[in-house]
């Protein structure tokens, strides 16, 4: 088997709250003309099985049509679209958003420069909603 390292994790603070942040990302989601396709809580389904974290969520968003081009230049990009970002509270109640840099990604997934490109202002719309 092949194997590709990972790629880097970026990592930023946001200043608002856990639930802030959360409804703050989805609303540029969607005003970027994206949309959020599933919210993740990884603290309920915790809390579900009787164990605890803090508060955990993952988003999977994006725009089908920018997507299924990069699927067209690539089959293996499916496994990693629609986007991800990880809002997650530490212990102490700072709040922190991540993801992997998407060009990066699809670059070791074998999608051209010129289409891999046109994914990061998906990244980047999250940046502002949180500054």
């Amino acid at each position: 088997m092949e194997k590709c390292e990972p790629s880097p994790l970026f990592v930023q603070a946001s200043r608002f709250r856990f639930d802030e942040t959360v409804e703050r990302l989805a609303d540029a989601i969607e005003k970027a003309g994206m949309s959020v396709f599933s919210r993740i809580d990884h603290c309920a389904a915790a809390k579900a099985v009787g164990l605890h974290i803090p508060p955990t969520m993952v988003l999977l968003y994006g725009n089908p049509a920018k997507g299924t081009l990069v699927m067209m230049a690539s089959s293996a990009a499916a496994l990693d679209l629609p986007l991800r970002l990880l809002v997650r509270e530490n212990d102490r109640g700072a709040v922190t958003l991540s993801f992997h840099p998407v060009v990066d990604m699809l670059l070791r997934l074998g999608v051209p420069l010129e289409v891999a490109a046109r994914m990061e202002p998906a990244q980047t719309v999250l940046l502002g909603a949180i500054a």
